[in-house]
């Protein structure tokens, strides 16, 4: 039993409240965040996470040139975009209609048009084997309450060999506060309750969810979907970033992680 209780939230009222919450904040999360993901940039960019991680550097999806790409939980899709312009065929999908669309004006100011398909990541319109990689930046597994389902999911619509990374924020981070200064240092919650994070409206109205999952469930749901897990990156705060974006922020990145990285493959 949670010792913290909170509301539970299924698969259905997950993808109903989050979809109802990126449709009414797209333009204010843009405004904030777009500069730093390169969301208004004409070929994208590609940005792991709030550590600043770019896969140009990184290169964890390998050489994408002629690969099929799906993106899942792309938001306006600057990674997708700039996929496409390093040779990919990318797929970006979204729960959020708002959120797809700030990608199509971006591509309309642009010189190139990916496919962007609004659907559930526990629902790919998709048939088996239809891509080689699939990734996920910061987007639809810790919103989604079956995130075995979308693992398994994901699995299915690659092809044998296929790659799968995703970024999240590190479970470690469930414990402590959502604030980047000194408050955010101190454990508040217990690791192992996995109960949801929910904010209602007024008519008490789920508006707003988030799933908790320990590091050991991750890798157990990516195991139990068929993939091999290759590497697990908890990226380090870089000394060139001084800025802070919600709970991400230098004072908390030098003590612990903010974010996890599983890349991983699915078997010949």
């Amino acid at each position: 039993m949670p010792l913290y209780q909170r509301p539970e939230a299924g698969n259905a009222e997950s993808v109903r409240s989050s979809r109802t919450w990126w449709d009414a904040e797209a333009s204010d999360y843009h405004r904030e965040h777009g500069a730093f993901l390169g969301a208004d940039s004409p070929t994208g960019e590609f940005i792991w996470c709030p550590e600043g991680m770019h896969e140009g550097d990184w290169a964890l999806l390998g050489d994408t040139r002629g690969k099929r790409v799906l993106e899942i939980g792309c938001g306006s899709a600057p990674c997708s975009r700039w996929l496409a312009h390093q040779g990919a065929h990318p797929v970006a999908l979204d729960l959020s209609r708002s959120m797809l669309d700030v990608g199509v004006a971006a591509m309309d100011a642009g010189d190139g048009r990916i496919p962007l398909v609004q659907a559930d990541a526990t629902d790919l319109p998709f048939s088996d084997g239809s891509f080689d990689i699939a990734f996920s930046a910061f987007g639809a597994f810790p919103f989604v309450a079956d995130s075995a389902l979308a693992m398994r999911e994901a699995h299915r619509v690659l092809a044998p060999g296929g790659l799968f990374v995703f970024s999240i924020n590190h479970p470690m981070r469930w414990i402590f506060r959502d604030d980047p200064g000194p408050r955010g240092l101190e454990a508040v919650l217990p690791y192992f309750d996995r109960s949801p994070y929910t904010e209602t409206d007024d008519d008490g109205e789920l508006r707003y969810v988030e799933h908790h999952r320990t590091l050991g469930d991750r890798i157990r749901e990516l195991l139990a979907a068929g993939f091999v897990l290759d590497d697990l990156i908890e990226p380090e705060w870089p000394e060139w970033l001084t800025q802070t974006w919600g709970q991400w922020s230098p004072l908390r990145g030098e003590i612990f992680p903010g974010t996890a990285i599983f890349v991983s493959h699915r078997p010949d």
